[in-house]
């Protein structure tokens, strides 16, 4: 699919936005519809859906982890290093990536993030077998561990900040299909928590063993990620509007917008236009890092599940926030201002689930506890993949990647703040 296509298929968008004839309008646009490729046996849609389930998966094979790291290194604080290590350096990654992505390659940069997460991977099982062994106080294994966390957090910004800009630039289904994926890793993880409590002793060994699969289940996940992504640029359908992007960029850089001032007063535009987006964004993972998984894993107990209980939340809340995120492949809020409003509404979690600690009995039991987290979940994943759809259709295709990645930093800024309430929030 050459540039002559993608010009004129430009052309057709150019003209369809400036008809006023209603008929006019409707015929030309389904005639740019015949140019588009079809996305034969949905072979797209399926490649970023497991793109969306990979760049998460490492941070959460660290952080599920955790009991087997806590035990190697008991005198270290190992999730919260875990969290400041990924969280501050993929802030300040996806800074650098939002100044400087009119001057990269996506297709690069998702590349070696890609890559950079397979090696990030490999240390923790390498470092076990060869050097650590399962012993206990080897403080070194956690130093290099945590530099692997940081790497990931890098890989995360650069996988994570390509994917969702690269989405951005497609139709609204792709963004569905990674957001979706974010979600089934969630839900990956969770059943393999599960299938490791019920099959591994709980004990040293067990751990071990547990911590391992996470990590190869991870490895294997990212090395299909590595194929996925090359192919993807095969496709036709990604060709055609990779193409138009293409088109798009040259005339810009023709009239040097492209550069200096006049590309920061186009970054400073994008930014306000998105900015609400990105507040409602925020607020969703403020609200929800502030309870999720602290509260669940820490705060609620059961005499009838025992153990079992923080583990089944968690997989309840996985679970949906996947159907949430799929929900919008059906129907999509088109109304932004109705889900900002309701991004902002999800505060009142607060308060409900202070009551399922300190309210009355009815309240305290595992019914309500369980409703409130999946309507946690539910709002979480159908408000994420609502506003991280339309916040990218609001600028020009040229911008769609810039502001996909912008969103991602809004939605990394509120993890953060989220993990941060959560320590001094105390339900």
């Amino acid at each position: 699919m050459g540039h002559t296509t993608a010009a004129a298929a430009a052309a057709a968008t150019t003209t369809t936005t400036n008809t006023t004839d209603g008929g006019d309008s409707e015929s030309i646009s389904l005639l740019q519809a015949e140019k588009i490729p079809k996305d034969s046996f949905h072979l797209a849609y399926l490649i970023y859906f497991t793109l969306g389930t990979g760049y998460l998966l490492p941070w959460n094979a660290f952080i599920t982890a955790v009991d087997y790291f806590s035990y190697l290194y008991p005198d270290a604080s190992v999730d919260r290093v875990f969290s400041v290590a990924y969280m501050v350096v993929g802030v300040i990654s996806l800074l650098f990536i939002v100044f400087y992505a009119h001057k990269s390659d996506s297709y690069i940069r998702i590349n070696v993030g890609l890559a950079l997460f397979v090696v990030s991977l490999l240390v923790v099982p390498i470092m076990d077998v060869v050097y650590i062994k399962g012993r206990v106080g080897i403080y070194d294994g956690f130093y290099v561990t945590t530099a692997a966390v940081a790497l990931s957090g890098i890989a995360d910004a650069l996988v994570q900040g390509g994917i969702i800009g690269a989405a951005g630039q497609l139709p609204d289904r792709y963004m569905q299909a990674v957001v979706a994926g974010t979600a089934a890793s969630g839900v990956l993880v969770s059943f393999l928590r599960i299938f490791t409590k019920a099959v591994y002793p709980q004990d040293t060994s067990g751990l071990r063993q547990s911590a391992i699969l996470y990590f190869i289940v991870s490895i294997v996940v990212m090395i299909i990620c590595v194929v996925f992504y090359n192919v993807a640029h095969r496709l036709p359908v990604i060709k055609y509007y990779n193409d138009l992007k293409t088109q798009a960029k040259n005339e810009q850089e023709e009239k040097g917008v492209l550069t200096g001032a006049l590309w920061r007063s186009a970054l400073f535009n994008i930014v306000g236009r998105i900015k609400w987006y990105g507040f409602g964004i925020l607020i969703i993972y403020v609200v929800t890092l502030s309870i999720f998984p602290g509260y669940i894993t820490e705060d609620v107990h059961s005499q009838t599940l025992k153990d079992w209980y923080p583990i089944l939340l968690l997989t309840s809340y996985n679970v949906f926030d996947l159907v949430g995120k799929s929900l919008t492949a059906l129907y999509l809020l088109g109304n932004a201002n109705v889900a900002i409003g309701s991004s902002f509404a999800r505060l009142l979690f607060l308060p409900l689930f202070w009551g399922c600690l300190h309210g009355p009995e009815i309240f305290r039991t595992e019914v309500p506890v369980t409703l409130l987290t999946c309507l946690l979940g539910l709002t979480n994943g159908y408000l994420t993949s609502v506003l991280m759809i339309l916040a990218p259709k609001t600028v020009q295709l040229l911008h769609a990647e810039t502001a996909g990645i912008v969103m991602v930093l809004f939605l990394v800024v509120g993890l953060a703040i989220g993990s941060i309430v959560a320590w001094f929030w105390v339900i």
